[in-house]
């Protein structure tokens, strides 16, 4: 049997408004589309971090986590460097994961208007 790897997956998606529905669903949205592609169960997430945009101030996307089931994983949010003509609205993740996947297999996962900070990915 081979031994599972931790691998880093990395998404990004946009919101249409500093509101906490839209951050709660766009991050919803992101995280379920992360472990659908990657074919990942509950038990494979070691952890993920998210950033947002500084535009996005109404909500921590780690609460929306925690609404799909990530409340027994380790979730940290910070803010994205505020570097000017920076895509607006945008949470970013960083997930870690276990996964017998090699790092060619992974599927990273961007979303909505954060397509176009990654257009060299496969859909």
């Amino acid at each position: 049997m081979t031994t599972p790897m931790i691998r880093g997956l990395r998404g990004a998606t946009t919101c249409a408004s500093d509101t906490p529905e839209e951050i709660i669903a766009a991050t919803q949205e992101l995280l379920k589309m992360l472990m659908k592609r990657n074919n990942l169960m509950h038990d494979d997430v070691v952890s993920v971090v998210f950033t947002t945009s500084p535009d996005l101030t109404s909500a921590f996307p780690a609460t929306a986590a925690r609404g799909v089931g990530f409340g027994d994983i380790p979730l940290l949010c910070a803010s994205e460097i505020d570097v000017p003509g920076s895509m607006p609205r945008c949470i970013r993740v960083l997930m870690h994961v276990y996964t017998l996947r090699p790092r060619t297999e992974i599927r990273h996962v961007y979303l909505r208007n954060a397509q176009s900070l990654r257009d060299d990915l496969p859909e």
